[in-house]
């Protein structure tokens, strides 16, 4: 399953002097095949971008998220313009679970170019924490000419009034963010959830039901489908729901737990 808030904050995907880049290659005989001859190719070829990339995407790949960061911050040392790398930090962040420092790399990066795509993940990541500047780079969305991203505008609207408790606006922008686009999956999943924290739980199974008709294989959406029928005391089709989430990620750890926890093994 993809993280809820790494899905919002990447719709579309500051600190290096604080971290501690590594320059040298130690003990490079013991580290796997790959990873050394990714490592001598950058000692021989010390300008290549493209070397180092993918040096952090083996990291990244690898779970290695404090090895990715610090060659991250090796090239922004060298070149603290580079708006490519701030991208990449502000992710390598945002998965390492933290938004702070996740926020400082995307507003760096918008510093150095308004990329209508980060907007929006810093947008949505705004949105999360309760920042109000949310709408501002929303409605910076809504007039920028090439932006294109009214359905994302909407739905960071939306995320923020639901932060807040505003649910009624809230919803309110998911239904115009899905008025643009009815196959986009992040503002069913927002106004399903917005509804269920209202207590509206057949409401929400209906936003839901609607989500996997759209998308048969979303798997959040049969999640969420799940937690609504447990809250109508419907338990088997709440474990059909489950199931169905697992046949399209087997890797979906709360609708296992869920199923746990009705006795489903």
């Amino acid at each position: 399953m993809t993280n809820r808030l790494l899905q919002l904050s990447l719709l579309l995907t500051l600190n290096a002097c604080n971290d501690s880049p590594t320059n040298k290659i130690d003990n490079v005989n013991e580290l796997p095949q790959p990873e050394r001859e990714m490592k001598e190719a950058i000692v021989k070829y010390p300008d290549s971008i493209l070397l180092k990339e993918t040096l952090i995407q083996y990291y990244e790949d690898n779970d290695n998220l404090e090895l990715a960061l610090a060659q991250t911050n090796e090239v922004l040392v060298k070149d603290s313009n580079n708006v490519r790398f701030w991208n990449k930090k502000g992710d390598l962040h945002f998965i390492n679970g933290d938004t702070l420092k996740a926020i400082m790399a995307y507003e760096k990066s918008i510093d150095l170019f308004a990329d209508p795509k980060i907007i929006m993940g810093l947008g949505a990541l705004y949105a999360q924490t309760k920042n109000s500047n949310s709408l501002v780079l929303a409605d910076a969305l809504l007039i920028g000419k090439n932006a294109h991203a009214e359905k994302e505008a909407y739905l960071i609207k939306g995320i923020y009034y639901s932060f807040i408790g505003n649910k009624q606006t809230a919803l309110s922008f998911f239904d115009k963010s899905l008025g643009f686009d009815y196959t986009f999956m992040p503002a069913y999943l927002e106004k399903g959830i917005a509804l269920f924290d209202m207590n509206l739980f057949k409401e929400a199974l209906v936003v839901f039901d609607k989500a996997v008709t759209v998308q048969n294989g979303y798997d959040e959406g049969y999640y969420w489908m799940g937690k609504c029928f447990e809250k109508l005391n419907k338990t088997q089709d709440a474990i059909d729901s489950y199931k169905s989430a697992l046949i399209y990620d087997p890797n979906y750890l709360e609708a296992k737990d869920a199923l746990a926890r009705l006795g489903i093994r």
